[in-house]
């Protein structure tokens, strides 16, 4: 019964898997970079998350794959281990720790999340995409595209690197921007949508085929607008197989005697397990079936995900709320949309580099600005504010914080306000 679910989902899921490709493979190699790691370990991330715990999650519209939240983490590691093959026998080590931590039944902390922090945690991940996105909107390109940090590595913070992006705009690769979200927002429109031969074809494909045929113009037609190689896509080269072979790292088992190890290990678990959670809560009040996902399940499939991105050199997993929300608004159904992104990472990073390096990366700028759109509207602001300063305060001070720190002070400081507010309307309301 299930089967025929997923095959009938197919028309929905190829699409969102399509949608949540385009932006996971730049996201995978920004943290890659970012975290002091191979290139090529984020694209394992990518792989593994999407087809391992693609397939042993209880989720249907999670994606999971190397997230932002943990590249400060990595990155120190790597630095107190002395290599990266040390790290990956912490990663390995995590990922046994979240299996004993879903086989304890410990995903049942999610439960005790309130909805008020939930929402504006995925508003506060909304308004961290467009301000992030836009320096790449604009053709200024000075951040890695997965970096998400408040305070940057120059001293830079996200409002004064914004400030300054204005004043030096790359006008071809702003027109090309521009191009791709006026097709999305197009597409999105109730002419498109009554249209089925359209419908059927995901707008950020147009966008992104747009943004492509737009700078071959300009590389003909109009060479001061050409938009160059370091605004576009970057891709590892393999020219055969054994290339990739001779890619991979893995762990150094040598590493064992070193107790900074297993301190790395539990801090990895613990993290990733909480933002996974946290990602998952999140996703469960997005999707339009109103489905809910195990909790242990899951903890379960994230550990067998980070012991063998461990094992064969990639980054540590997580569920990743901004590929989740870009795979819940392209239209997925089912956990196919998230295996399929992740056989295309695999696919195309190996066989068409060259064709994917065309791809601006203000075109993918333009599809998470409107995924930001979408997580945090202005409704969704009003809504809680209508409804009191116990349910509004939580609300905004989740976002407030995660804004200029990172998304577990967030929650965190979010979760202190709403227990206060909890108690106090329990003291006055006690038998």
């Amino acid at each position: 019964m299930e089967n025929k679910s997923y095959l009938k989902s197919l028309k929905n899921d190829l699409p969102a898997g399509l949608v949540v490709f385009l932006v996971a493979l730049p996201l995978c190699l920004g943290i890659a970079l970012a975290s002091g790691a191979p290139m090529l370990s984020g694209i394992i991330a990518g792989v593994v998350g999407g087809v391992v715990i693609g397939l042993l999650s209880g989720s249907h519209t999670s994606v999971s794959g190397p997230a932002a939240g943990l590249i400060i983490i990595v990155l120190s590691a790597i630095t107190t281990l002395g290599s990266y093959e040390a790290f990956l026998l912490s990663l390995v080590l995590a990922g046994v720790i979240q299996l004993l931590l879903g086989l304890l039944k410990a995903g049942v902390i999610s439960l005790y999340f309130p909805s008020n922090v939930i929402k504006g945690m995925l508003a506060a991940i909304g308004l961290t995409l467009i301000l992030k996105q836009i320096p790449h909107f604009l053709g200024v390109d000075g951040d890695d595209f997965g970096e998400m940090e408040f305070f940057q590595k120059d001293g830079n913070t996200t409002f004064s690197y914004l400030a300054d992006a204005f004043e030096d705009v790359n006008f071809g690769v702003m027109i090309t921007g521009a191009i791709s979200f006026a097709i999305l927002l197009l597409w999105e429109s109730k002419w498109v949508q009554r249209l089925n031969a359209l419908k059927q074809i995901p707008g950020a494909l147009v966008a992104v085929m747009f943004g492509v045929l737009t700078n071959l113009f300009y590389s003909f037609s109009l060479p001061n607008f050409a938009i160059a190689q370091s605004h576009l896509v970057t891709l590892p080269s393999f020219q055969s197989i054994g290339d990739i072979g001779d890619a991979l790292v893995f762990p150094d088992f040598s590493a064992f005697s070193n107790y900074q190890v297993y301190i790395t290990a539990i801090t990895l678990a613990f993290v990733a397990s909480l933002e996974t959670l946290l990602s998952l809560e999140a996703v469960d009040k997005l999707d339009t079936q109103k489905r809910v996902t195990p909790q242990n399940r899951e903890l379960m499939a994230q550990g067998a995900g980070n012991i063998l991105s461990g094992l064969i050199g990639g980054l540590p997993i997580t569920a990743v709320i901004v590929r989740s929300s870009a795979n819940i608004n392209a239209g997925a159904t089912t956990k196919l949309s998230a295996i399929f992104h992740a056989l295309l990472l695999l696919g195309t990073v190996f066989f068409i580099p060259s064709l994917l390096m065309l791809i601006p990366n203000a075109c993918l700028a333009a599809i998470l600005i409107l995924t930001g759109y979408k997580l945090t509207k202005l409704i969704i602001f009003r809504e809680y504010y209508r409804k009191g300063w116990d349910q509004f305060l939580p609300f905004i001070l989740t976002i407030l914080v995660m804004l200029v720190s990172d998304l577990l002070k967030g929650v965190g400081a979010g979760l202190l306000v709403a227990i206060f507010f909890i108690i106090r309307t329990n003291v006055r309301h006690s038998f």
